[in-house]
């Protein structure tokens, strides 16, 4: 799976790379190394851009299933069924050598625990945000150059504009 990813990683960045160098050139502007174009904004902005969507798709997902249930599905549990044995907290002293040690801890520590993954897609949905902002800046920013105008934006104020 993680080769999928890397390829069509390589493949965005190479057309990515091709088709930004072939703008330059339209604008008379010089051509970038395979190494500088990773850190230029159009690179940047694609991937995060990307990312941000599959990131909030994946949190909305996992946040949504807590309440959404699918009749007949495996993985649905039954709404209108009794407690499960598996949701039933045991308070033996076996099964809590065997626990995680959030679980063992408890407050709050558990209470990240169990929503870690919700917060993990938080947290690389609000990076691939900002990300996609900084790079936007970039782009916007190299667009006003080329086109003459002393405007900039910091990404902060990217996010106001009509092209965010």
């Amino acid at each position: 799976m993680f080769s999928v990813f890397f390829l069509s990683l390589v493949g965005q960045y190479l057309t990515g790379w091709h088709e930004y160098n072939e703008d330059q050139k339209e604008h008379g502007q010089p051509e970038v190394s395979a190494t500088e174009y990773i850190g230029e904004g159009h690179f940047i902005e694609a991937v995060f851009e990307n990312w941000e969507s599959e990131f909030l798709q994946m949190g909305a997902y996992v946040i949504l299933t807590v309440w959404l249930y699918q009749k007949g599905s495996s993985e649905s549990k039954d709404p209108d069924g009794g407690i499960d044995r598996v949701d039933v907290i045991v308070d033996d002293a076996e099964h809590k050598k065997k626990a995680p040690w959030p679980v063992r801890k408890g407050g709050i520590v558990l209470k990240l625990y169990e929503n870690s993954l919700t917060l993990a897609f938080l947290l690389l949905f609000l990076l691939s945000f900002t990300l996609h902002a900084y790079g936007g800046a970039k782009v916007y920013n190299q667009d006003q150059e080329e086109h003459g105008s002393s405007e900039r934006v910091s990404t902060v104020q990217y996010l106001g504009t009509s092209r965010f």
